[in-house]
């Protein structure tokens, strides 16, 4: 395992409201990118504003970060922030084909879900650059959601220590995490978009297969083919090509 990346702070807590909401609290003071670990949470969440359960054992963390470049920019973190939780999921587990990458932010283990990236930017105006962004990381390390506690249809939550029998304790699994995301951001920051695309396509769940995009406003069925330099989704359907910035996937 690398060490601790060297110039990042790191911040455990017993307890917080959400380790994104402590991570706007304390951005106007930090220096320099910064993780901040809850051992508990009292009101995580995720996509859209819905409910993220926080049982105990289960692993809560925010990165702070001061990036470089637009709201798009920095929104392609998603990408590099999923590499680095499949890095730590298979440092963790020795399974690298148990772990696969669900477009936009999930983790899949044995095709369940494992764990979700929420981006959230501070600072940031049309077309401005962005001045602060924090990535949420949720893993159900310990215990995962019952499936009737999801949205029908979507990928059943699985937990770590369910699917494989390895029990990894949070700061552990930081210990993975972190030097992870730092060599991920660092071939980011210096090549861009282009090899981090390639590599998240590499470990792609259901890539050239059939799946159901479910925005604000319409569902589109369709060809999973790829996705584009923006990172948007590319599907193959009935009546052409189409490229989609933000859905639900259904498989």
């Amino acid at each position: 395992m690398q060490g601790w990346p060297e110039g990042v702070g790191r911040r455990v807590l017993a307890s917080v409201d959400s380790t994104m909401a402590e991570g706007a609290r304390i951005a106007p003071t930090l220096s320099g990118p910064e993780w901040v670990l809850a051992r508990a949470q009292t009101a995580g969440h995720g996509r859209r504003g819905r409910v993220w359960s926080s049982a105990p054992g289960n692993f809560y963390a925010s990165l702070v970060m001061r990036p470089e470049g637009t709201p798009r920019t920095a929104a392609l973190r998603s990408f590099v922030a999923a590499l680095a939780l499949r890095e730590a999921l298979v440092g963790a587990t020795g399974r690298a084909e148990a772990v696969s990458l669900k477009w936009p932010n999930d983790v899949l283990l044995n095709s369940g879900k494992v764990a979700g990236i929420l981006l959230e930017s501070l600072g940031a105006g049309q077309g401005r650059d962005v001045n602060r962004l924090i990535i949420g990381v949720g893993v159900n390390l310990v215990t995962a959601p019952a499936a009737q506690e999801v949205e029908p249809g979507a990928v059943t939550p699985v937990s770590l220590m369910s699917e494989t029998g390895i029990r990894v304790e949070p700061e552990a699994f930081l210990d993975l995490l972190a030097p992870a995301y730092a060599r991920f951001e660092a071939q980011f920051a210096t090549y861009g978009f282009a090899p981090i695309r390639a590599e998240w396509l590499r470990h792609a769940a259901r890539l050239g297969q059939t799946i159901t995009a479910r925005t604000m406003s319409e569902s589109v069925t369709g060809r999973f083919d790829t996705i584009d330099e923006a990172g948007n989704l590319i599907l193959q359907t009935a009546k052409g090509e189409r490229r989609i910035p933000a859905a639900d996937i259904f498989f």
